[in-house]
Formats: C-alpha cells, structure tokens, sequence
C-alpha cells in the first residue's frame, strides 16, 4: 500500500494526483489502515483516499501507541497540515466508532486553525458526544478483555485466539480502549461544517437514537441514516457507505 510522502500516519491505496477531494479516513479501536483499502478504489475518480495508520500497529508496531484523545487529535492535526497530500483540495473526514470521536476532535482543530477547513464529516457506529461515557473495559485481564472484543468483532478469531498475535496485537488495542474509556468530549463544541451520521440498525454499542446526538456537535446540517447490520455494518455495506460518500462530499454542480 503506497504511503503519503513522508508520513508514518497516512497511507494511500489508491493515488489520484487529479482528484479535487481528499476524503481522510480513521479506523475503530484497535483498526488500521488497511480496514479502508478496497473503498479506495470505488470511490468516484475525484475522490482520493487517504487513511490513518495509528502508531503500535502494522507497520508502526515497534512505536509507543497513544492513550490519550488529545495526544492523537493534536498529533494528527499536526500530521495533517504537513501532508503536501491535501493542497488546495477540499477535505472531508469519515470516522468509525473510536475514529468517528477522533475525527470530530481533529476537525475542531482544524477549524481553529490556519489549516484546510473540512467540508464535511461522517461519522459512523459511535454515539453523539452526550452519550459518550467513561468506561474502564482497557483495565480488564487479557482473558476478559479478549472476550469483550469477541462479543464485539471485528477483531479475527485466528489472531485472537493464537497467544503470540495477542502479545502484539493487544496493546494497541487496550491503548485504544482506554483512549475511549477515558475521553470527555466537550459538550458546547461545535463544528460549523455538516455532519452526516450512519450506525447499523443492529449494532449493541450505537444506536439510532444515541448515534442521532451527533447533531447536537454542529452548527450546521445533519445527516443520519440507519444500515442493516451491527457494529462492523461497513464490511457487508461497503458498497452502499462509498456511494454515500461520493453522493455528497463532492461539491454540488453549479446551477
């Protein structure tokens, strides 16, 4: 998978130097790039994906991975006014469960800033910010907290159930627990930029009506629509997620 030059955080499956869209893709706890890979290519030729690669996995395992929402939003909003990627492009962001908070963070920053304002957000299987609460599942012994990423998926059986994939698959994701379990989201920020929401109609840990908080987090429009499936609905809706994206964050056609 190609990567952005010069950035351990982006990586760039599908490279399209004529496209006028950057759509800027951050994966669930314990995700990684390559979750957001076959979108790369049935995304509308306008549209270039980037994804993020969180550090302490993959390609970054031998790095320390990150703890804290704030830590990974700056890190990232640095990583991003650097990227020589985005140029005059439009970008949007999309966000899914843990990525979705991360997004949102990133995108306040950016509009505080001096960078690229986001057109637009999507955010996906995560409750609206007043729904967000501590949780302490990242303290749980490695038997207890394996079970808890089986009852949620996601997460390959093979790898989990093999004892050497564990020692290097779980800190990362237990890093990744605990940035969730121990974010406070701010609830009078807003971004200004529309926000359009998707969680599946089966998914235990967003449902339609918590996931609808998200537009409560803008000044602008929001969005919801509601995919059959649970809280990994992006695998079998992959198709339909894309089309959702390249129906809106290109800019509308003058009249």
């Amino acid at each position: 998978m190609p990567t952005a030059p010069a950035s351990p955080w982006l990586r760039r499956p599908a490279p399209r130097p004529a496209a006028t869209t950057t759509v800027l893709c951050l994966p669930h706890a314990g995700g990684n790039a390559g979750f957001f890979t076959p979108w790369a290519r049935l995304l509308p030729p306008e549209l270039e994906l980037l994804a993020v690669q969180y550090p302490g996995r993959q390609d970054r395992l031998l790095e320390e991975p990150l703890v804290e929402m704030a830590a990974l939003a700056d890190a990232l909003t640095a990583e991003i006014l650097r990227t020589p990627l985005l140029g005059e492009r439009r970008l949007v962001l999309f966000g899914h469960s843990m990525g979705a908070s991360v997004a949102w963070e990133v995108a306040l920053r950016l509009e505080r800033g001096r960078g690229p304002r986001p057109r637009r957000l999507y955010v996906s299987g995560r409750p609206g910010p007043r729904h967000q609460h501590p949780a302490d599942t990242y303290r749980l012994g490695e038997r207890e907290f394996t079970d808890e990423l089986r009852r949620l998926g996601g997460t390959s059986e093979e790898l989990l159930d093999d004892p050497e994939m564990r020692e290097l698959l779980l800190p990362a994701i237990r890093a990744d627990y605990q940035i969730v379990g121990t974010y406070a989201p701010d609830l009078d920020a807003r971004v200004s930029c529309p926000i359009e929401a998707f969680t599946g109609d089966a998914d235990p840990e967003a449902t339609p009506d918590t996931v609808a908080d998200w537009a409560s987090a803008t000044s602008g429009d929001f969005s919801l629509t509601v995919l059959p499936g649970d809280h990994f609905f992006l695998w079998p809706q992959g198709e339909r997620m894309v089309a959702a994206l390249g129906a809106s964050a290109l800019p509308a056609p003058p009249r």
